[in-house]
Order: C-alpha cells, then structure tokens, then sequence
C-alpha cells in the first residue's frame, strides 16, 4: 500500500482534530539552534542557541532538562526544557553524535565518532564516569530495556558491539551491510533493529541468540533506489508500527512488526533523519534534513499532517507531552 500526501486543504482540516499538548524539541545541525514547536498548532514558540553541530536530543526522565550533543564542541550540554538556559556543559569524548539515557535515568551513553569509543556519563556528578573501545566511526548506541546490554555501531567496520553493562566488556560483535546508523530495541527487548545506511535495509536481531532473523529492504515509490538510506528507526508504544526515516528518499515506512513487512510509505520533506512518536502512538514527528522542517504524519492512515518550519538542518527531535 502506498500512502500519499493529504491536499493542503485536508491537511489543515486534520490539524484541527483535538490533540494532547505536544512540544517537539528540534536539533538543528546547520544552524546549531534548537527549535522548540507547538505540534499542535504547528507554530514555532523560541528559538535558542546551542552549541556546535547539534545532533543528538534527549530529555531527562522528569522531562526538565534537555540534553544536547555538541558535536564540534566535544560535549553534551544540559539546558533548561522550559527555558532553553544553559545548565551545564559535560565532557563528552571526542565527536559526541549519538546517545542513550539509561532505563533509570542516571547515566548518559554516547557514541564519540572519531574516538571509536562509547562514553558512559554519571549524570548526578555530571562527569565521564567511563569508557569502552568499540569499531570505528560509531554513531548508532542504544541499552536494552532491562538494561544488560549498551550496544554500538561502527560504520566503518560494518559491525555491532555487544557490551555486558555489568562488566563493562565487549562480548560479541556481529557483522552487518554496510554503514549501521542507528538501533533500536523493540519495546518488549526480544528484538534490535538495525538501519544499515548504505546496505538500504533494516537488520531484525534476536537478542537471545544475536542472530539476524530478518533483513527489510525498502522500495519508496519515485525514490531513485541510490537514494534509500535508512537511519532513525522508532517503535510505536504497543510495539506493533516501526516507524523508519529513508533519508534522500525523501520518505519513511511504515512495517508491521509483527510481519516484518512495509504497510506502506509516506513523503514527509527533504531527508528525513530521525524522528519520534507520541505517546498515544497516532503520531509521528520527523525532522527533514534538507527542507527545513519537520513533518506531522498520522500513523493509522499513513497521511502526511503538516510540515512545520524548523532551524537549519534539522537533525533528531524529542517530544514532550
């Protein structure tokens, strides 16, 4: 099935269905700002300055702070959710792209790109508490939900590393097609999804036995095939939807986790990256990399909502609600 965008008209008509208050936090990456935007009124409320190269964007467990990777300023900053006001700026390690908080909310995880290590920041003390050598070029991290495993990927070397939180050692590292940009464990911790960029598919992984059970290759109507570069990938609260930016395609997909199958495409804008899901689950927010903006897409119909203005180069999004 193929989803197609709404008419304008339609699409302002479904920004009009009732909706809980969403703010979606946008890391701009060209314009080293945050964007902060009503979804449901698609307007821009502020605008604020951050450092470097922003890419990764998270908020704390008690949603009152964000955390920013600077990239080029080798840091993540903490800054005030409400405000946009500088908190504190943590040592990151070298790179910083990606990161994972922590099932409990203590520890920050990130992946430092030119360092070929991930970094373990203590968040109370606001400091590196430590670190592990992993493939090189990492930039896709994530922990499982019962917090045993912190796996990395390394774009270079095509591979995963499975690291044992309780030893803090790598214990299996597993092959992958080419350039791995993002995992993404599945709500129940059964399964990991991985995007391999330049191998256009998503890997599906049994975490039990770390073998590869599936392998989703993606064909986006009027997408040059070159052009499919799988990166963000988000589940759905139920666990039924995984929701996958395909870069400059142009478009995300929409599977069936249960069959592993596309259920069908949606063109959101230029390049979409990453992306995140409402909490009730009708919803995806995309960022669009090269258009500047982020999409509003309704997960049931798979219709395109609304593309709200976002900063330069719109990079991760987070929402809070």
């Amino acid at each position: 099935m193929i989803f197609r965008r709404l008419p304008l008209c339609l699409a302002a008509a479904a920004l009009a269905v009732p909706a809980a208050a969403q703010t979606a936090y946008v890391s701009n990456e060209r314009g080293s700002t945050v964007s902060v935007i009503d979804i449901a009124s698609g307007t821009v409320k502020a605008t604020f300055d951050v450092g470097q190269r922003p890419r990764g964007i998270l908020l704390s467990r008690d949603g009152k702070y964000l955390y920013i990777c600077a990239s080029l300023d080798n840091a993540v900053e903490i800054r005030d959710a409400a405000t946009g006001a500088l908190v504190a700026v943590m040592p990151a390690g070298n790179d910083p792209e990606q990161f994972f908080l922590s099932p409990d909310g203590t520890t920050l995880f990130v992946s430092n790109e030119d360092d070929a290590a991930a970094t373990a920041i203590d968040l109370a003390a606001r400091k590196v508490a430590w670190q592990v050598e992993v493939g090189e070029e990492p930039e896709g991290i994530a922990v499982s939900p019962d917090g045993k495993w912190l796996l990395v990927a390394s774009e270079e070397e095509n591979t995963v590393s499975w690291i044992d939180l309780a030893t803090r050692e790598t214990v299996a590292e597993i092959e992958t097609e080419a350039r791995p940009r993002h995992i993404e464990f599945t709500p129940d911790g059964r399964h990991v999804w991985i995007a391999a960029e330049i191998g256009q598919t998503v890997h599906v992984i049994d975490v039990a036995t770390r073998e590869i059970v599936e392998t989703i290759p993606f064909a986006p109507p009027g997408a040059m095939p070159y052009k499919v570069l799988p990166c963000g990938i988000r589940f759905t609260p139920d666990g039924k939807t995984a929701v996958i930016a395909l870069g400059r395609a142009d478009s995300i997909a929409l599977v069936d986790v249960e069959t592993r199958k596309v259920r069908g495409y949606v063109n959101t804008g230029g390049r979409p990256w990453h992306l995140a899901i409402t909490a009730d689950g009708t919803r995806a927010v995309v960022a669009n990399g090269t258009s500047d903006d982020v999409a509003v897409v309704e997960l049931a119909t798979g219709q395109l909502v609304s593309r709200i203005p976002a900063g330069e180069g719109p990079w991760g999004v987070v929402l809070a609600e």
